[in-house]
């Protein structure tokens, strides 16, 4: 792509088009633009067009899609295409800082991110002037760039904060401090003699007061590691003392000792720097025959955490916190050397797995830990690359996974005897788990009844490996993300797969199995209406199950998947059949009702949102058995613990939905303990967001009369927290809520409760907090009620046109129309970052989100508006007709050409013009 008018041009209209709402238009611009962005100086297009282009809107267009660009596209992957081209890099680096410095904010927030992203890959290497360049900067005296470059600098060094200790950090660091550490100091000195000079200037200090915080963040990030001697040039003697020490008669030196040396050759030998350390056939074979094979071995003290300390064992070996053993040591040094040398390490292994897959079929019975160490050779040496949630991601291409699979991990599973060689099915099991991207989906289909068979081991290790196997597999997806398997795949094996897996919860040691529950959360969640047949029996199984661990929860995974199980089961069975609510309610009330009577803290937030779901369900009133409950769910004591907030919001919120007018005449008293809840939560910044949830379900759905005598005294306390603690999450909240009390009760309606409160106010919530703030609203929905709010104050509310009001009616109308058409203002003041952090009296129960009792979106101007930008054009066509002249005089004296443009737009689409 040339650097041309015309392509500027062509990249102009299609950032506009990925703006548009209609689907039509907007994703084919998306596609246009994905499939150019690897052409040479795609990104220099960009970067021009932000410096260059008159159209605010392009430009911070231009800068966001350059960002998300870099954030795709600059980490350089092994063996992967180079996604930008050498030359375009360099021009990029050349040109982003002096771009990003002399940028307003808004843009300047984009680039210093990409700068970030560019910095983590490329610096200090690739990108050796970029302290420098930043450095010179400080120079400027203008606090606008210095600010730039204090940003764009922590972004660049906070990870140091985390970073593991290591060679490359610690020179990395030491190159910092060598360019940054006087040229900081300086400027520190200088910015506190300045707030000394302007100490009676507050929007100067506010400025300085910036700089000083972003200083003390960088003089933390870089004073957070204490660089150690190096002892880089003694590497070779390092190594091979270890090594030495490492081929001694390795069962007289302590695990810790050994595991810790071998960790350190790991780390060693996959450092390109070191590689030549490596590169001798002679210390490759006696590393892995003297070093790796010895310590694979399956040792006393594994097998006797295999049969005495189950959890432990599993802990160690299926979550990977067996980093101080040998074995696991032993396993991260094979890949280590198949970094470089995957070709000669895997073939000394492949002689070594042979022998001893041949030494264990002489005798399975006695040299069964052969075999044991043979898989282990196979995994370690195959997994390039593994996360927990998707096993292996990249593997050993030498290595013939599926072939291991059929001839040495099925014969063992297929075995009638499932508790004979525990340690063997475990392996087995555990190479299913790891290899299941590798493995083709019909072997394993094939290993599907095979596990399902192994849930009845005796051995607490297998079963729950069996367990952990089929939820992985019945997580899996396919090549288009729709899960690898369907429930009519699984359906023939759904009755041996249930009962299996509630017996397993009967075997010693496996009560409180979170493998075992789990499987049996995801089961539901794969097999849907298949288990309806089933759920009363496995309902009333939960239920015992349930009140069984209420008496003393100690198992919080346990727990919650088995909450998330009974979740699946009311959905299932109600999606069906709704009247089946009122059998979860007879099954579940009593012990909930016992839960709630004996405070079992941890259960309290899972209850209440179990109860919304089956309230949900409920399509007319609420049942008295609810009514009953209301009046309790208003005690301070509830609200105390922030565990319980957002479940007892919800169960709120479905009250209101459901029987706003039986609250309103049964409950009528308890109104004010319902706005008294809104209150406490309002005051907390933590959770004043859930405070607005109750407030908004209470203005939409209570009947108008029962809130009236409260309203005035609602926006009283609302001004009262803005003035004393305004926030930017607060004023997102507060913005949802003034626009759903206008649609509700009319444009009129809120301007008058605002100057009632005080003289003019209404103009000043207008000038001071709706205008400048708008764009911060985020979520559709949201947006759409503020979409539509604005567009009633705007054509129904008499004072906007013919008051002191009227100068804020094209504002208005300009901010409206950047809700529709500009990217999201998510910035947050630094000061922010910290406030959900509050003080809680000890020990807390955390709230956790269950996933299959989550709330649908509700949106509650759907039935009226479809479409807020048809219908902002229809309803300024109607105000129109009303004053004939004064809307069309308005909008083109007034508006920006850009706002003027998509108005037009609006009206041409719903076929309406402004008379």
């Amino acid at each position: 792509m040339e650097l041309s008018d015309a392509n500027l041009q062509t990249l102009t209209e299609y950032l506009k088009k990925t703006l548009d709402p209609d689907p039509a238009i907007r994703r084919p611009a998306e596609k246009f633009l994905e499939s150019v962005e690897g052409n040479q100086n795609y990104p220099l297009l960009l970067l021009t067009l932000l410096e260059k282009s008159q159209d605010n809107v392009i430009k911070v267009c231009a800068s966001v899609t350059f960002k998300n660009y870099i954030k795709r596209n600059w980490r350089i992957v092994e063996d992967e295409p180079n996604k930008i081209c050498e030359a375009d890099r360099v021009a990029i680096k050349a040109n982003i800082v002096h771009l990003m410095l002399s940028s307003p904010e808004q843009i300047q927030k984009q680039l210093s991110d990409a700068i970030s992203i560019i910095g983590r890959e490329d610096f200090p290497q690739k990108w050796p002037d970029l302290l420098t360049e930043m450095v010179n900067r400080f120079q400027s005296g203008d606090f606008h760039v210095i600010n730039g470059v204090l940003r764009t600098a922590h972004s660049l060094f906070k990870r140091y904060r985390h970073e593991f200790k290591s060679n490359e950090l610690w020179t990395e660091i030491k190159l910092v401090l060598d360019a940054f550490a006087l040229p900081l100091t300086n400027l520190f000195k200088a910015t506190i003699e300045l707030c000394s000079t302007h100490a009676n200037d507050a929007s100067a200090l506010r400025i300085l007061f910036s700089s000083l915080i972003l200083i003390s963040k960088l003089f933390y990030s870089l004073n957070f590691q204490d660089l150690p001697e190096f002892f880089e040039d003694n590497m070779e003697t390092w190594m091979n003392n270890f090594h030495t020490l490492l081929t001694l008669d390795n069962k007289l030196l302590q695990t810790d000792l050994v595991s810790n040396a071998i960790q350190f050759l790991a780390s060693v030998c996959e450092r390109p720097h070191y590689k030549k350390l490596f590169e001798d056939q002679n210390t490759l074979t006696s590393i892995c025959e003297k070093v790796i094979v010895p310590n694979m071995e399956f040792r006393a003290a594994d097998e006797e955490a295999f049969e005495d300390n189950s959890e432990e064992y599993i802990r160690r070996d299926l979550e990977g916190s067996d980093i101080d053993t040998r074995r696991r040591a032993a396993c991260d040094l094979v890949r280590g050397l198949c970094k470089f040398f995957e070709g000669p390490v895997t073939g000394i292994f492949s002689g070594y797995v042979n022998s001893m897959l041949q030494e264990y079929a002489k005798n399975p019975s006695v040299n069964w830990k052969h075999k044991d160490a043979a898989i282990y050779l196979v995994t370690s040496l195959a997994s390039k690359a593994q996360t927990q949630k998707h096993g292996i991601t990249q593997a050993n291409e030498l290595v013939n996974l599926t072939e291991f699979f059929v001839n040495h991990i099925l014969p063992d599973l297929k075995s009638t005897n499932v508790n004979e060689f525990p340690v063997l099915k475990a392996d087995g099991i555990k190479y299913i788990m790891i290899f299941r991207n590798q493995v083709p989906k019909e072997h394993l289909l094939v290993s599907v009844p095979l596990l399902i068979n192994h849930l009845q081991a005796e051995s607490t290790v297998v079963h729950s490996y069996a367990a952990h196997a089929l939820e992985r597999l019945f997580t899996m997806r396919g090549p288009n993300s729709a899960a690898l398997f369907t429930a009519a795949e699984i359906a023939p094996f759904v009755e041996i797969l249930l009962t299996n897996l509630f017996k397993a919860l009967t075997l010693p040691g496996s009560s409180e199995n979170e493998y075992i529950m789990k499987a049996i959360m995801r089961s539901f969640s794969l097999l849907q209406e298949a288990i309806i047949p089933y759920i009363p029996t496995l309902i009333t199984q939960l239920t015992q199950k349930l009140l069984a661990v209420s008496k003393n929860p100690s198992k919080p995974h346990f727990n919650h998947y088995m909450f998330e199980a009974i979740c699946l089961s009311i959905r299932i069975t109600c999606k069906a059949n709704p009247a089946a609510v009122v059998n979860f309610e007879e099954a579940l009330f009593l012990v909930f009702t016992e839960i709630l009577q004996n405070d079992v803290q941890e259960f309290i937030p899972y209850v209440f949102q179990v109860m919304s779901l089956l309230l949900e369900t409920h399509k007319n009133d609420i049942p008295s058995s609810y009514m009953a409950l209301f009046p309790h769910l208003l005690q301070p004591v509830l609200w105390e613990r922030t565990g319980n907030i957002p479940a007892l919001v919800r169960l709120l919120q479905a009250f209101l939905e459901r029987g706003s007018n039986t609250i309103a005449n049964a409950a009528a008293d308890k109104i004010p303990g319902l706005l008294g809840v809104f209150q406490k939560l309002i005051a907390s910044k933590a959770n004043d967001h859930q405070g607005f949830y109750l407030l908004n379900s209470i203005i939409e759905h209570m009947p108008p009369e029962s809130v009236d005598q409260y309203r005035k005294q609602i926006f009283i306390l609302l001004f009262q927290r803005l003035q004393n603690s305004k926030t930017t999450k607060f004023i997102k909240s507060f913005l949802v809520f003034i626009n759903l009390y206008c649609i509700k009760y009319g444009a009129l309606a809120l301007q008058e409760i605002f100057d009632g409160i005080q003289p003019k106010m209404f103009g000043m919530v207008l000038e001071k907090i709706i205008i400048p703030e708008v764009q911060k609203v985020s979520g559709n929905v949201e947006k759409k009620i503020c979409a539509v709010g604005i567009t009633k104050l705007l054509t129904e509310c008499p004072p906007m046109m013919d008051t002191e009001y009227t100068k804020l009616w094209t504002p208005l109308l300009q901010s409206l129309i950047g809700l529709f058409e500009l990217p999201e203002d998510d910035t947050i003041p630094d000061e922010e970052h910290f406030i959900d952090i509050e003080d809680a009296p000890g020990y807390q129960t955390a709230f956790s989100q269950l996933a299959f009792a989550g709330r649908r979106e509700h949106d509650p101007v759907g039935q009226m508006v479809n479409n807020p930008k048809i219908h902002l054009a229809q309803s300024l066509h109607k105000l129109s007709t009303a004053c004939p002249g004064r809307v069309p005089s308005m909008v083109s004296t007034s508006l920006n050409a850009e706002a003027l443009q998509y108005l037009q737009g609006y009206l041409q689409a719903a076929s309406v013009t402004l008379l």
